[in-house]
């Protein structure tokens, strides 16, 4: 069972603002009778008390729905990276609540934000700056193996020592690009580790995406768990996957620039209609870094401004495409090359060789990276066609149709909207990422392949997924799991471990407004490793082998806020499935047969100055 975790103020550090902003989200769900714990109802009653109390002084929050978008009918103009998963994360928002009292993390991070200036960290090229940038970068991203190894692509064999396979990788010879001495990978070799992992005779094969996490986010992930600064480059340790030892285990980090940014399409025709786009991509280790760890030489090369070359930095729709295909794309393209030319996933290979498919996901259902998993579309806005691709339902790219996943086990339920230019003729008005009549056609009450399992008023979230485990392994079926709050997400764990978000930074660097739950927003809803326990529960049911992908989507988010405290909670979110995962290797026939690989699709910008801050705020001794 999950508890609404109410956080408890260790203390505030001397010095830091308090203000932050709290209100519940305006949602009226009454709690059927349930038999709970006496914990859960003290729990519940005290969040309800709370919320009576703070909304007496509360003003009214402002709520005004963004008009959709022009229609993408004819050419549909192309959203820069910089923006793309931003508009696609923006939070919904509460009042301030000016008596609300802090953890310490809590309490750096709100204090940073009002003040943007810390002397503990910053996001974006200005050391001066909390926050001068809120998206992507073009860093190098750490990829931890486990029953795997990484000798056959690296070393010798390594893409960027050779200008022939860069040449063949981009379709040009980027500059500044060819090292002799490299160590990187490239991302497209993920893809390549899973299809020979395949080829090896691996049965199980697993692969973990952190959107939006690179070593820096990590390494405050781990500070903050551990309480200490344990390391200051590699591994690392003091999360479960970096000093996880009971499977033979590699590690390395891989190059994410994708072909380029800028190309247009039309999504109605799908069909690219600017071939190549505006910035190229490429990496330059001399002014980007030889490591993940390192400081850039040139602040601006990594967000692809400045000095001559430029190289773009990745969006998650081309870098997932390149986890799952092995290519480089443009980025907002999910799996198709860089002229619209379809490319098949992983996924979708393994299932023509017998293996189960299936996706999990914290965010909804169809945003970039779990779409990549199986579906294809010129435009990562398309989202209930590439829904479609998913559940085996004819959609605007494959109007036959796909057979469609196994497990697919995400968010986005209540999500509304009744116009989405950016998706096309076919949009039908309802939920954002799923049209109602899909639902029906693959619900199998109603004669479909899918057990539906969604989040349901006054139910907990694990037991309606255990429900629907059992239901789909018992008659063979498939399972479809739908849940998420306001946003289309799992609630926004933080670093201690509750559920009480603070400010991020949010447009013309104004502090945002946090997301507030109820108690039901919380109960009704599994955390990430339920949905991954349950995913691997019916794929073994369906099949000896099979692959799944688990993506934990809100590191992304909080980093596109600039929001450490959320960015922590999120990676030990993530890490918690990663835990709950090995465990049910161990005792499910052990690591004789699979294969594990957890990386990230991108990085942001994040630079820690002063490591220890963060330790003594997680509770750590200073030195």
């Amino acid at each position: 069972m999950h508890f609404f975790g109410s956080r408890l103020s260790t203390g505030a550090l001397a010095g830091l603002l308090s203000i932050i902003c709290l209100s519940p989200l305006a949602v009226s769900k009454a709690l059927a009778q349930e038999t709970v714990t006496q914990e859960t109802v003290t729990q519940e009653k005290a969040t309800q008390e709370k919320t009576a109390k703070d909304k007496a002084t509360r003003t009214k929050a402002k709520a005004a729905e963004t008009k959709a978008a022009g229609s993408k009918n004819s050419t549909a103009k192309k959203s820069p990276a910089k923006n793309a998963d931003a508009k696609a994360n923006k939070p919904v928002q509460s009042p301030i609540d000016p008596n609300r009292k802090l953890d310490p993390i809590a309490a750096m991070q709100q204090q940073a934000v009002l003040a943007n200036a810390a002397p503990w960290a910053h996001w974006g090229p200005d050391p001066a700056k909390y926050s001068t940038w809120k998206t992507h970068s073009n860093r190098l991203i750490p990829l931890y193996v486990f029953g795997d190894s990484l000798d056959r692509v690296r070393g010798s064999e390594a893409v960027y020592r050779d200008a022939t396979k860069i040449e063949k990788l981009y379709g040009v010879l980027p500059k500044a690009t060819h090292n002799p001495q490299a160590d990187y990978l490239d991302q497209t070799d993920v893809y390549r580790l899973q299809k020979s992992a395949a080829e090896a005779g691996k049965k199980r094969i697993i692969l973990f995406v952190f959107d939006g996490t690179d070593w820096q986010t990590t390494w405050a992930a781990a500070i903050a768990k551990s309480k200490r600064v344990a390391y200051t480059e590699g591994r690392g340790t003091g999360l479960n996957f970096q000093d996880y030892r009971g499977a033979p285990t590699d590690y390395g980090y891989f190059v994410t620039s994708p072909h380029n940014e800028g190309t247009s399409v039309n999504v109605d025709d799908q069909r690219v209609t600017t071939v190549g786009g505006k910035i190229p991509g490429g990496f330059d280790p001399n002014r980007a870094g030889q490591f993940p760890w390192s400081n850039a030489t040139d602040a601006k090369y990594l967000i692809a401004t400045g000095d001559e070359p430029l190289h773009a930095y990745t969006d998650s729709a081309s870098s997932a495409t390149s986890l799952t295909c092995g290519i480089k794309t443009y980025n907002d393209a999910i799996n198709v090359d860089f002229s619209g030319r379809e490319a098949v996933s992983i996924a979708r290979t393994l299932q023509e060789q017998g293996y189960a498919v299936g996706v999990v996901t914290s965010v909804p259902i169809s945003h970039a990276t779990p779409a990549a998993a199986y579906a294809s579309n010129v435009h990562r806005d398309d989202y209930q066609d590439l829904t479609r691709d998913l559940i085996g339902v004819p959609s605007v790219y494959h109007p036959g149709g796909l057979p469609g996943v196994d497990v697919l086990i995400g968010c986005g339920w209540g999500e509304e909207k009744q116009a989405d230019g950016a998706q096309g003729k076919n949009f039908v008005p309802g939920n954002r990422y799923l049209a109602a009549a899909d639902l029906q056609k693959i619900d199998a009450a109603q004669g479909g392949k899918y057990v539906i399992a969604q989040r349901t008023a006054g139910q907990l979230g694990t037991a309606i997924l255990r429900q629907g485990v059992e239901a789909a392994v018992q008659r063979k079926q498939r399972l479809f799991g739908y849940f998420g709050v306001k946003g289309g997400h799992l609630p926004f764990q933080t670093a201690d471990g509750g559920y009480d978000p603070v400010s991020g930074v949010g447009n013309g660097g104004k502090p945002d407004q946090a997301e507030v739950y109820t108690a039901a927003d919380v109960r009704e809803n599994p955390k990430l490793a339920d949905m991954t326990i349950a995913a691997v529960d019916v794929l073994q049911a369906r099949s000896d082998r099979w692959w799944l992908m688990v993506e934990a989507g809100d590191v992304d988010w909080a980093n596109h806020s600039n929001n450490l405290d959320n960015s922590i909670g999120a990676l030990h979110a993530g890490d918690d499935a990663f835990a709950a995962v090995t465990q049910w290797i161990e005792t499910h026939g052990g690591w004789a047969d699979t294969a594990v690989y957890l990386t990230a699709d991108h990085g942001h910008y994040l630079v820690i100055d002063d490591p220890q801050a963060i330790a003594t705020a997680a509770g750590g001794q200073v030195k």
